[in-house]
């Protein structure tokens, strides 16, 4: 699985992997860290992961936990000036979500099995 991930990457490894999956994809997402590289842990549905040390230490990288709820708690003000950024990015056209599909209201079904068996790459949009 780690190929894979240093396949993806352009220079054949990532100076920073954003995690929201957990489990083996961790110690994959760390074998394919570039030297001094930052692997940002954010959720775990695939489960807790169990990560090598030493392979931290032959990277030199850093493993940092992420908890947007947490950091917009103690920082409100920071927090508020970081969605504004974000509404004015997605209202200047410059970032916005991945839609994998868009499926009417009588098609919901087949909206939920492309999320149930793990087809859709980004969202998917049931319009009513």
């Amino acid at each position: 699985m780690s190929a894979l991930f240093k396949d993806m990457c352009p220079a054949g490894a990532a100076d920073v992997v954003f995690d929201g999956v957990g489990g083996d994809y961790t110690e994959a997402a760390l074998r394919a860290m570039a030297p001094d590289g930052r692997l940002l842990i954010v959720g775990f549905p695939a489960g807790i992961p169990r990560i090598p040390a030493n392979l931290v230490l032959l990277k030199r990288c850093q493993i940092v936990g992420v908890l947007y709820g947490g950091f917009a708690a103690e920082n409100p003000t920071a927090d508020r000036v970081n969605c504004d950024e974000v509404i004015r990015l997605y209202q200047a056209g410059a970032i916005g979500p991945l839609i994998s599909g868009r499926y009417p209201a009588d098609q919901a079904r087949t909206a939920i099995d492309q999320l149930k068996h793990r087809r859709a790459i980004g969202k998917v949009v049931v319009a009513f």
